[in-house]
């Protein structure tokens, strides 16, 4: 099923939140790399939200931001 993505950032927590459906208690949790957390659907497996902590931080450093995933991005109609 084709998904908006929706992005929410807690300035006071300084997490962006990467959300295909709203956070449920079921879903599974994993840390993919260091402080970006994954939460999966119990069933499928299906990464359905991210969580990118200290995001702040991470955009002041002069490297390169890259999230630990593959996206298959489209314009949405």
């Amino acid at each position: 099923m084709e998904t908006r993505l929706t992005f929410r950032y807690d300035r006071a927590a300084d997490i962006l939140y990467i959300d295909k459906t709203a956070p449920y208690a079921e879903q599974e949790s994993e840390e993919l790399a260091d402080d970006i957390v994954a939460r999966f659907n119990p069933t499928t497996g299906e990464i359905e939200n991210l969580e990118v902590l200290f995001f702040s931080t991470r955009l002041l450093r002069q490297d390169l931001f890259e999230l630990p995933v593959i996206a298959n991005l489209r314009r949405a109609v």
